[in-house]
């Protein structure tokens, strides 16, 4: 086991500080990761160097982990692009997931003599041109309609060669006598008047709608300088439903010429992001999807991912881009993408709109896996928990406590409260533990419990109907003796869950109640404490890292902590302070000291 540990150090060392992608590979030879890095070495080794720091996640990934390749590139975004390239072609388990289970249409310009228009599946001919895919059906056939009202486009599928049609081969159908085809395979029909149509289809599938808009409006002037009112009429028509497609997808300001709108909202599994497509004021394309969360992924590196992937998916190369969440700091600005979070103006309605779009996707994908019921449901679930918990009233507030103490470093406890059965996160709470030394779980718990309902005792609010403790029988009885010590012990009912079986004990109770496995009220439990470990990880790897931070720097010898805390309001991070230059350091904490942090540092 030692060896292979080995080979992947070596390889790890000798990677270069380049710009690149990294792929991970199991035992069995298969891609199980890859990502993307400004500097290959300090990205990879930082998977195997410092494991006490990584989630669990990240933890399991790199025990699998067996052989390390990676390609050098030019760029970060060149990194980020082959990145994703690679991730749709090999799919590792690790990585993020986009929910993609719809195959869209798209519209259909054939390269052909006399070319057709349709919608289609299918686009492997890469002679024909494709334009979509179209999320929104009714918007593709509107545009199909619209092209049919105001162009004569043959929809046979004839092979109209020049041999064919001077030979006789077809002859004309009923779409030519009823008016909606001008007959070009009998030659009824110039190629050069045809192609002309289909030249402004192509402009209005580009969102060119101005060519021809001109186009027929010259046409309507010229028929009334002709006095041929009733042509003047038809191309006066044909204006109007242009005019009036046009209307429908008008946004803030028609002064936005080409730009991809993102907004990105999340919760501990998914990411939901909506994409829109802005072409001469106009919302060309607008699409929401779900990313899966495999490894902890920040919202930037879900929002980059997503970013990516729509570009590539509708064939899009906008260099003005509005997100909602900054990107700048974990994607190197690049001269093809100009990434711009507005804060007023006709750009900040365009966010806000493509924010909403992504709330209101968010919800649809979690009522359709149950996560969000009605609130007679929810209900119905806490009537179920009070009766297999003999309860005395039903627990619509709920609050679960957990403990986070890896290794004996600052110890947290934290807090989290479920209102109606949801989580109320504005009344979450973490506790920094004051009285324990080392690492003591049962007195951790119970000093987070006494602390929590002291406060509210105080502040006389309202106690929660059910306390759960995350562990056996020995958080549960701190948590008991934490309650006494308050008098509450007897009125504010108490459980403790154990992980390894699923086990819930009461308070001077031998015997652990066992629930169904596929009991809704027991999801809702395990709700609680799995979300009670989420905020107190998420609270205690913060920590860690602070105290990492702060440590380099406080061992540094005539350093104290002002000193320390105008270097990281400044610079954010040990990597920044060490790169860079004396003079730009010295010009906030002066020189003397700006030379002892760089020796420090070293």
């Amino acid at each position: 086991m030692q060896s292979y540990k080995e080979e992947l150090m070596k390889v790890v060392k000798n990677l270069p500080m380049q710009p690149g992608v990294y792929k991970y590979f199991n035992e069995d030879g298969k891609i199980i990761y890859i990502g993307k890095a400004k500097k290959l070495r300090n990205r990879v080794s930082s998977y195997f160097l410092k494991q006490s720091g990584l989630n669990r996640k990240t933890q399991r990934l790199v025990n699998e982990i067996r052989k390390v390749e990676f390609v050098v590139v030019d760029s970060e975004y060149d990194a980020l692009l082959l990145e994703n390239n690679l991730i749709k072609k090999n799919q590792p388990k690790y990585n993020i997931l986009l929910k993609d289970d719809k195959t869209y249409p798209y519209i259909c310009v054939t390269r052909e003599r006399f070319p057709r228009v349709f919608s289609t599946r299918n686009i492997q001919d890469k002679r024909h041109k494709y334009f979509g895919p179209y999320p929104n059906g009714r918007q593709m056939s509107a545009l199909l309609d619209l092209f049919k009202q105001l162009y004569k486009i043959r929809d046979c599928s004839f092979n109209l060669s020049q041999e064919n049609v001077a030979a006789g081969k077809y002859s004309v159908c009923l779409e030519y006598h009823i008016n909606n085809c001008l007959g070009p395979c009998e030659g009824k029909q110039k190629e050069e008047d045809y192609q002309q149509d289909i030249d402004q289809v192509l402009q209005i599938l580009k969102g060119n709608l101005s060519v021809p808009k001109e186009y027929f409006s010259q046409k309507m002037q010229v028929a009334v300088e002709q006095l041929a009112f009733e042509d003047a009429q038809k191309w006066k028509q044909k204006l109007e439903l242009l005019t009036n497609y046009q209307s429908k997808s008008l946004v803030v300001s028609p002064t936005f010429r080409d730009c991809e709108v993102y907004a990105l909202v999340s919760d501990e599994k998914f990411a939901y992001v909506n994409f829109m497509k802005i072409t001469n004021g106009g919302i060309m394309v607008t699409e929401s999807t779900q990313l899966t969360k495999k490894m902890d992924e920040s919202d930037e590196d879900l929002l980059i991912y997503a970013i990516m992937e729509f570009r590539n998916r509708y064939k899009t190369s906008s260099k003005k881009i509005y997100t909602n969440i900054d990107i700048t700091d974990v994607l190197d600005e690049d001269e093809r993408l100009e990434f711009t979070v507005p804060k007023i103006g006709d750009a900040k309605k365009l966010i806000q709109l493509s924010f909403k779009n992504s709330m209101y996707y968010k919800r649809e994908r979690e009522t359709s896996r149950g996560e969000i019921s009605d609130k007679k449901s929810n209900y119905q679930v806490l009537v179920q928990l009070k009766n297999e918990l003999q309860l005395s009233e039903v627990p619509v507030h709920i609050e679960c406590f957990d403990n986070s103490n890896i290794q004996g470093t600052h110890p947290v406890s934290a807090c989290v409260v479920f209102r109606d059965g949801r989580p109320s996160k504005k009344d979450y709470r973490h506790f920094h533990v004051k009285t324990v030394v080392g690492p003591d779980d049962f007195a951790s718990m119970e000093e987070a419990v006494y602390r929590r309902y002291r406060r509210l005792l105080d502040e006389k609010q309202k106690l929660p109907q059910l306390v759960i403790i995350d562990g056996g029988k020995g958080q549960l009885s701190s948590a008991v003796t934490a309650l006494e010590r308050l008098g509450l012990y007897g009125k504010l009912p108490v459980i403790g869950i154990a992980k390894k079986l699923e086990e819930i004990f009461f308070p001077e109770d031998p015997i652990p109640l066992h629930l169904s496995k596929k009991s809704r009220s027991l999801q809702l439990v395990q709700r609680l404490r799995d979300e009670a470990h989420r905020f107190g990880i998420t609270f205690h790897r913060n920590l860690r890292s602070k105290g990492s931070i702060n440590s380099k720097l406080e061992g540094i010898p005539g350093i104290g902590p002002n000193t320390i805390q105008k270097l990281l309001k400044q610079f954010k991070t040990i990597s920044n302070i060490k790169s860079a230059p004396i003079e730009e350091v010295a010009q906030v904490i002066g020189q003397s000291k700006a030379q002892k942090v760089k020796d420090g540092l070293e």
